[in-house]
């Protein structure tokens, strides 16, 4: 567990009530820990309180989640992007999809996931092409309990917390899961915000830049659709499992990555993550 100040963390992995297997591909310690985690939170802050702590520039953070069995993804859910996405589809498509300017969900592969401090990887392929690849940097929700058809107004009930996402995409004609789902294009960190930290992830601020400039500023307030109503309205299509991370939509100021470029990002009441791009 992370101190209140982002500074230390402690392991309270020996509080758990079953074994801690690390890998992801089988950690069904994690999903479990996302569904019972409101019946063990007490447990595993008693542990806190009595481990030792350690610096967290003293560790190497890895990604927040592990294997969740599906990532999920908000599409043209800030009215500024929707905007300015028809430039953007102009310059790299020659022409407006006006599908994507709706409000909707898709899927991207879990493999994309990387922790804070990992490299994004341009695909050579893409890059050969001369196609843009772009930032998008989102607040991302972490489903708890899950559930099928779940009601707006219990939704919130099914969320164990939030963090911090890149998702990353490239510009093409090709389907928008693919060119979002290669290796490294779903960065997530620094750690998870539970619910009881920052409320339904309404009133956050977003931040990211390169270097001096900053490329996207935005405050959740903004949001078309909110987060209970995207819990609600995904699972109308899918049941959303323990652990499932939900990315909310990106906001305005998305533009193209090079290799070499650094990019910070940051969500107030969670943290910041930097990643490089290679």
């Amino acid at each position: 567990m992370v101190s209140a100040d982002g500074r230390a963390v402690v392991d309270v992995t020996d509080a758990l009530p079953w074994p801690h297997d690390p890998d992801p591909l089988t950690a069904g310690w994690w999903r479990a820990l996302c569904r019972d985690f409101r019946t063990l939170a007490p447990a595993l802050a008693a542990a806190a309180e009595q481990g030792a702590p350690r610096a967290v520039t003293d560790v190497a953070l890895r990604a927040p989640v592990l294997g969740p069995t599906k990532v999920v993804a908000a599409a043209s859910n800030y009215g500024k992007h929707v905007a300015e996405m028809h430039g953007v589809q102009e310059r790299t498509l020659g022409r407006v999809e006006a599908w994507m300017m709706e409000f909707d969900v898709f899927l991207k592969a879990p493999s994309s996931i990387v922790g804070p401090g990992a490299d994004i990887v341009l695909p050579a392929d893409v890059v050969e092409a001369g196609h843009e690849v772009h930032h998008e940097s989102e607040l991302v929700i972490v489903i708890g309990s899950g559930g099928k058809d779940i009601p707006v107004a219990s939704a919130m009930e099914h969320v164990l917390g939030f963090t911090a996402g890149l998702d990353i995409t490239v510009r093409s004609a090709a389907d928008r899961s693919r060119r979002k789902s290669y290796d490294s294009f779903s960065p997530l960190g620094p750690w998870i915000a539970t619910t009881d930290e920052v409320g339904d992830g309404s009133g956050l601020d977003i931040g990211l830049t390169c270097g001096a400039a900053v490329r996207q500023s935005v405050n959740t307030r903004d949001l078309l659709v909110p987060v209970p109503q995207i819990v609600a309205y995904a699972s109308t299509i899918m049941t959303l499992n323990p652990g499932d991370v939900l990315f909310t939509g990106a906001p305005p100021g998305v533009g193209p990555i090079a290799a070499g470029e650094e990019l910070e990002m940051s969500i107030s009441g969670i943290g910041a993550m930097t990643v490089q791009v290679r």
